[in-house]
């Protein structure tokens, strides 16, 4: 019997997420979701799995935050 696969699951991968916009005036549940997401301070970079639980939060703040994919290469970079 052949596995099912979920047709709405994508690719394991890694996204940048970018605070950089302050969530000054915004509503406690849309500041509570970027700290959920590991942004403790504007600009600060971090790195989440590419999943549909993060994309939803992501969603829900993205007039707050810039997305784009991580590189598979590892770079000299380091992000604090």
């Amino acid at each position: 019997m052949p596995s099912k696969s979920n047709p709405n699951s994508q690719p394991e991968g890694k996204l940048r997420i970018t605070y950089s916009v302050s969530s000054i005036g915004v509503k406690s549940d849309q500041k509570e979701t970027v700290l959920r997401l590991g942004l403790k301070r504007l600009g600060q970079t971090v790195e989440q799995p590419d999943s549909s639980a993060i994309r939803g939060m992501i969603h829900k703040v993205r007039h707050l935050v810039t997305v784009e994919a991580a590189s598979r290469a590892v770079s000299g970079e380091v992000d604090e």
